[in-house]
């Protein structure tokens, strides 16, 4: 197959509003609402604001709730599926957070009781229940989580990468969320009333939609819709305010539109984002105006029924858009009692049925993200797209941080066979950032943006990086400590708005991207010690849409209570470590030089196989050792007995004898340390050789060969630094 189209084959949801998609259309044709004041957990200050919460109570134990929610709706969208998919893609923004939180607050501190918290963990949950062996990627980059990861995934099927892939969003309530958009005075106590004259906010939500997405050259029988296009943008305005004049919201939605190669005028259904925030409402506003002027199709917001569920809302939002296809149903636009006049839109004030062909659908998010994908009526006419070559990048600057310091005096410590573990100071970490800048981050985001500012640096480019990818498998660690220990001290009266928005994953990609004005893609990816890895992919993936620089960062900061808590190999190491790397990368066609690429991501789990196939797929044993001077291998504590058996397993099959380093022992326990072999390798590569203390007292000369960094335990990765 050399030509493809993408489908939506199977579908699940579970909201305010509906367990499943038949219960769903029957809550869209009676306009039901589903939002109430919250009962899932005590609000001890103040009576309980309305939310959109499900109703369906779970029993009691150790799998967090958005994990139920997001295997509820995996459920129904695999329920006529018996094949395994090749790749699992999640938005999420909250994880496990909501027992982490009470995990929190009664002071347990027994790291078992943390096993689901990270945001990862939901898509890992997921394609271990479907046994699924290939790429598993967390997308979280706030309220567009859900859009984004339906993008990647749509690429993935494009390239040729997998053929059937489920993809989605979840979120469950939580304090976090609940108490911090609480903080940022956006909830409407009457509940969300989007383009309502009289609006004051949103309504927190929770809820799951799950995709099955297939490829495929031909309409197939059990095709309920076909991903058309999809378009990604970051306004680089502000941590938490959308652009005013919706700048990013027209970009994302004229790429998708320019994506899936039609016109405006073809759009028939617009599915709004639509918070019912004074901003939000009037910034997309501004852009619809733009997009369509006079002309603007059926348009309506479903916030007002179900809340804004977050990650999950554009996964949501995707199969509602399906169903309005399959069933010629326009929701209402439910809370809008009179349009404001201000924003020049006519919502549909009642459930309107009539043909869809097409649906836009927009997903904007914290940080300015922004998303919008367009689905359309699985028509036979349609010309199925070439397959996208995927693109090889080159390495135009680097940079890392370690605890050793800068990116030289890593170099100089792995070089000399020195440890570089520990935390640099963060004065020491922020000493090249303006003050204002970095007067109100803490950690991780001065981290992001002291890495990007160095890599920007080290290229030599006098235009500044259009795109972020930025990776964290844990994400800003002391923000969210500081508001829930502020949240639980005040007798859960007080918190931090600051901190809030500061604990989101994508903060510190969105505050890199406001310091470079950088309006392309702006995607974090999540997934623990394999986080950085997703990213390249995404990066890789998303190449042939972007014209300009692209800056990928891997980081993660330790902190003295919930490392040790959340990540069980800093528990196995002697000292606290953090840091992470940054690579400035352009197109192999368009620059010269080394050149890095994902090669091989597999899911470890169920799959005795897995160095068999990233054999198979590096080429056989020669090309190995014709191909590779050098193997830098990251093999994290918590998984040191399967790695090295990956390993030996590995070296057997190869026949690899040349020099091998294990990483993780120079640069300690964080999860994004691949991020930092990266820029070594890199480093190394460019030098022609590995150092004589790396490889028994004599230099390697690596003869014009590159370097291969293989990350093995839970998943098998392989990333190429080649000539």
């Amino acid at each position: 197959m050399t030509r493809v189209r993408v489908y939506i084959a199977g579908m699940g949801l579970i909201s305010p509003i509906g367990h499943g998609v038949s219960q769903t259309k029957d809550s869209i044709k009676k306009a039901k609402k589903g939002i109430k004041p919250l009962s899932l957990f005590p609000t001890p200050q103040k009576e309980p604001l309305p939310v959109g919460e499900i109703s369906e109570s779970f029993e009691i134990n150790d799998i967090p709730r958005t994990h139920r929610l997001a295997l509820i709706a995996a459920k129904e969208a695999m329920a006529d599926f018996k094949d395994i998919p090749d790749a699992v893609v999640v938005g999420v923004t909250t994880g496990g957070m909501a027992i982490t939180e009470e995990h929190l607050k009664t002071g347990n501190r027994d790291p078992k009781s943390f096993k689901y918290h990270s945001t990862g963990s939901v898509a890992e949950y997921i394609a271990c229940e479907y046994q699924c062996k290939g790429p598993v990627i967390t997308v979280s980059t706030a309220c567009s989580s859900g859009t984004v990861a339906v993008k990647i995934a749509l690429e993935m099927l494009r390239a040729g990468k997998a053929k059937k892939i489920l993809v989605g969003g979840a979120d469950s309530l939580c304090r976090l969320t609940y108490y911090g958009f609480s903080s940022l005075q956006l909830i409407d106590p009457a509940g969300a009333r989007p383009l309502d004259r009289n609006r004051r906010g949103m309504s927190v939500g929770e809820g799951a939609a799950m995709m099955l997405l297939v490829s495929d050259e031909d309409v197939p029988d059990n095709a309920i819709a076909e991903i058309l296009g999809a378009g990604l943008s970051c306004d680089a305005y502000h941590p938490v305010a959308p652009h005013p004049e919706g700048e990013g919201a027209i970009r994302a939605m004229l790429l998708a539109i320019k994506d899936a190669n039609i016109s405006p005028s073809d759009i028939d259904y617009v599915n709004l984002h639509g918070t019912g925030t004074l901003d939000n409402d009037l910034s997309e506003a501004k852009a619809l105006n733009a997009v369509f002027g006079n002309k603007k199709p059926q348009l309506s917001s479903l916030k007002g029924a179900i809340g804004h569920s977050l990650a999950a809302s554009g996964a949501i939002e995707a199969v509602i858009s399906a169903i309005s296809i399959s069933d010629g149903l326009i929701p209402a636009n439910i809370g809008c009692d009179i349009p404001d006049p201000e924003l020049d839109l006519n919502p549909v004030m009642k459930l309107s049925e009539e043909d869809v062909e097409i649906v836009l659908s927009n997903s904007f998010g914290f940080g300015g993200n922004n998303a919008s994908l367009v689905i359309g009526s699985p028509e036979q006419g349609r010309h199925p797209v070439p397959l996208n070559k995927t693109l090889h990048l080159t390495v135009v600057g680097c940079a890392c941080i370690t605890g050793a310091g800068n990116t030289d005096k890593t170099i100089e410590n792995v070089s000399g066979g020195k440890s570089c573990k520990g935390m640099l100071s963060i004065s020491e970490i922020s000493k090249d950032l303006p003050l204002r800048t970095v007067r109100r981050l803490k950690r991780l985001p001065q981290l992001a943006l002291s890495l990007a500012v160095a890599a920007h640096e080290s290229s030599g480019l006098s235009h500044t990086p259009s795109s972020i990818f930025f990776a964290t498998g844990w994400g800003p660690l002391s923000e969210t400590y500081d508001f829930l220990t502020k949240l639980y001290e005040s007798n859960e009266q007080f918190t931090s708005p600051i901190d809030f928005v500061g604990s989101v994953h994508n903060a510190p990609a969105g505050q890199v991207a406001i310091m470079f004005e950088s309006t392309g893609p702006n995607i974090t990816t999540t997934g623990g010690d394999y986080s950085f890895e997703q990213s390249l992919m995404a990066a890789s993936l998303l190449a042939n849409d972007i014209e300009d620089t692209i800056l990928v960062i891997g980081a993660d900061e330790s902190h003295k209570v919930l490392s040790g808590l959340f990540d069980r190999s800093v528990l196995l190491d002697e000292k606290l470590s953090d840091g992470g790397g940054a690579l400035c990368l352009r197109k192999a066609e368009t620059y010269s030089g080394l050149k890095i690429s994902p090669l091989f991501f597999e899911n470890a789990h169920n799959n005795t196989s897995v160095i068999s196939s990233l054999i198979r797929i590096l080429g056989d044993p020669k090309k190995i050792n014709d191909e590779y001077g050098s193997l830098f291998v990251g093999i994290p504590s918590a998984c040191r007995e399967v790695g090295e058996k990956q390993l030996r397993e590995f070296l057997s099959l190869s026949g690899f004898t040349n020099p091998i380093i294990d990483y993780r022992k120079f640069t300690g326990e964080f999860a994004s340390a691949s991020a930092v072999a990266s820029v070594l390798a890199f480093r190394f590569a460019q030098n022609g050789e590995i150092p004589k203390r790396l490889c028994g007292g004599n230099t390697f000369s690596l003869d014009g060969k590159g370097i291969l960094i293989l990350g093995l335990g839970n998943f098998v990765t392989a990333i190429e630094v080649i000539t």
